[in-house]
């Protein structure tokens, strides 16, 4: 009663404004993909997030950013998703040092079998 008296929203209420809040902009990020991709690259950024969920916000992110600048002309279709894909791995991978391999040499003659005869 006190916090509605001083007009601060109890915490119960916050957690509803903010989860309704992130619910609208899900639904504004979704209705903007909807527009920007055409089926076959959606369908194909569905099939990534259900892989790696965190590599698709990443896509989407970029994808929403150029659309906001005015990079993109038309909708994107499945060949420029895929290179975009291929961008971004690009990118990433230059960042990230190469992966180390390791190579077994086995040493020729100590373990011969023509000593034990």
């Amino acid at each position: 009663m006190d916090q509605l008296q001083q007009g601060t929203t109890p915490p119960a209420a916050a957690n509803d404004e903010t989860a309704a809040q992130r619910a609208a902009e899900e639904e504004m990020r979704r209705n903007l993909l909807a527009t920007v991709l055409d089926t076959a690259a959606r369908e194909r950024l569905a099939r990534i997030a259900l892989v790696s969920q965190d590599r698709a916000r990443q896509i989407e992110a970029i994808l929403l950013r150029m659309a906001q600048t005015g990079q993109l002309r038309g909708r994107v279709t499945e060949e420029q998703l895929i290179d975009l894909l291929e961008k971004a791995d690009d990118a990433q991978s230059k960042g990230k040092p190469q992966k180390t391999t390791v190579v077994f040499q086995r040493r020729k003659g100590v373990f011969d079998d023509e000593d034990d005869f």
